[in-house]
């Protein structure tokens, strides 16, 4: 049997390009190495009766002209709010942000007065930088070295939406990409623990510190959340982040399109220049007219393929260079009751929220100059959720989920290996929450730590970054994965890519995937 198109990958990238290509009636595969679909963004039930979003744990990305084009909705995709961030301070005190306006700028107002006036000028300049960015990303990036009079008028487009801004937006669209997001911040605000949690947003997914140049824009990307045309709205998927891709597949299923789980490529079979399919490891070879691949270039283009054969040798030296240096593990904690915080005791909606270990800049800094020696953060910057109290679904009765994202973990330790250090990167997690909620351990049912290395190994996503390469300037737009080759096409004919690894990069949105397919649809 030959395919229109193989997609390699089954996570939410991949199963949105097939999606979209079955709709315009196309005969696609989608081939999955794992048994269960998502990739990153997937819900397994590691201990009986808790079932964890194991790595993506939260959704706000996920593009909404793809919630429409699909169906989302009547294919089971149900999104549950996730009100407001609750950051704990050693002194006791805290920092509370909820989606009620009026509450934050009362709370933030405790701290500060000015910041609490700040707040509503930087809200507002923020959702207009997002505004101007946001339909970048369903765009294919131009190429600023081709003459093609389409790709002049895609940079001209870009040139006069930056020129129409007012001057105060076009300054801050310049900081955004240039500085760092604790320097950008400074500028609007002088309350420490805000400053770091609202910092915290522009390190995910960087080995860098938010101190770094740079990571500003990081901070806006985190920024342009949105569900039902709400900015910065962030949620639980019902049934954790596996129920965002088990909603797409259904959507592609239903559209024709062939999904195969424990199916493991070896290679990409490439002929004069040109892709004719895959081989599987089992032996099996699948015959296509274009394979997609939605796994990182590393995968794509060094293990799947004879890179120094079948590659331009320019090429092979930028994939070589491109960045990946995982930077974070994840703790998922099955948990008897929930955490009692000393700095606002008992249960409440406090904790129905994001819960941010980040209490102050310094603190932040530090976790990042632990990890540039090698080491991981003896006190990390903690991102953590507990969705059981928002879907009680996902546990037994009574019991809870504590979702843990971790940050600094570099994937080359200095003085040890991942496996020997696993468990203690599982400590410090467990030893820094109890400095704030101090019966966590005495309410902890299992544990599951996944190190870089672990989400290399188990997800396919090499060096353990979770957004299939750094989300930083120079992998970025027209130069993601690296330039010249930013338009989902490939050196080989008939070979896309469709990942995370591409323009706009990562996060649950979907739009990687569903960009290249349009692509591939507009040139068809």
């Amino acid at each position: 049997m030959r395919y229109d198109a193989i997609v390699i990958g089954g996570g939410h990238n991949g199963l949105t390009a097939a999606a979209y290509l079955a709709a315009a009636g196309r005969r696609v595969v989608v081939l999955e190495r794992r048994h269960v679909l998502g990739g990153a963004a997937v819900t397994e039930e590691v201990f009986p009766g808790f079932r964890f979003s194991v790595c993506s744990y939260v959704v706000s990305l996920l593009r909404p002209e793809i919630i429409r084009d699909l169906d989302l909705p009547r294919h089971g995709l149900e999104i549950l709010p996730l009100d407001g961030t609750f950051t704990p301070m050693p002194s006791g005190d805290y920092l509370w942000r909820v989606n009620d306006h009026a509450k934050t700028r009362r709370e933030i107002a405790r701290h500060s007065k000015l910041d609490a006036e700040a707040y509503d000028e930087y809200g507002r300049a923020m959702v207009e930088m997002a505004r101007f960015v946001k339909p970048i990303l369903n765009m294919t990036p131009p190429d600023p070295m081709s003459l093609d009079p389409r790709e002049l008028r895609k940079l001209l487009f870009l040139g006069n939406r930056f020129r129409a801004l007012p001057d105060s937006d076009r300054y801050n669209q310049i900081q955004l990409m240039t500085m760092s997001a604790s320097d950008f911040l400074d500028q609007w605000f002088e309350t420490d623990v805000l400053k770091a949690t609202m910092s915290a947003s522009g390190i995910i997914g960087t080995f860098q510190g938010v101190r770094s140049p740079g990571t500003a824009y990081v901070l806006l990307h985190h920024y342009m959340g949105e569900i039902d045309g709400a900015f910065r709205s962030w949620g639980f998927a019902r049934g954790g982040t596996g129920a965002i891709s088990n909603a797409i597949a259904a959507a592609a299923r239903e559209a024709g399109v062939e999904i195969r789980t424990e199916t493991s490529v070896a290679r990409i079979i490439v002929k004069n220049g040109q892709t004719s399919g895959v081989a599987l490891t089992n032996g099996d070879e699948l015959a296509a007219d274009m394979v997609l691949s939605s796994v990182d270039p590393n995968l794509t283009f060094l293990t799947f393929m004879d890179a120094d054969r079948e590659l331009p040798a320019d090429f092979v030296e930028e994939i070589r260079r491109y960045k990946y240096r995982g930077s974070s593990g994840k703790v998922n904690l099955a948990l008897d009751a929930l955490p009692d915080f000393t700095c606002l005791p008992g249960g409440g909606p406090h904790l129905r929220g994001a819960i941010s270990i980040s209490p102050g800049v310094d603190y932040m800094e530090r976790a990042y100059d632990q990890a540039k020696y090698g080491d991981f953060s003896r006190r990390p910057y903690m991102d953590m959720v507990i969705p059981t109290l928002t879907d009680p679904s996902i546990a037994p009765p009574g019991k809870h989920i504590l979702s843990c994202f971790v940050q600094y973990a570099p994937y080359q330790l200095s003085h040890a290996t991942w496996d020997d250090q696993r468990d203690a990167f599982g400590d410090t997690v467990i030893d820094t929450i109890a400095e704030y909620a101090p019966n966590i351990r005495d309410i902890i049912l299992h544990r599951q730590v996944l190190t870089p290395l672990d989400l290399e190994r188990d997800f396919g996503l090499t060096e353990g970054n979770i957004f299939q390469g750094e989300l930083t300037l120079e992998q970025l737009f027209f130069a993601r994965p690296v330039p010249g080759w930013a338009q989902y096409k490939t050196p080989i004919r008939n070979l896309w890519m469709c990942g995370s690894a591409t323009h706009p990069g990562g996060g649950i949105m979907g739009a990687p995937g569903r960009n290249a397919a349009l692509r591939i649809l507009r040139k068809s």
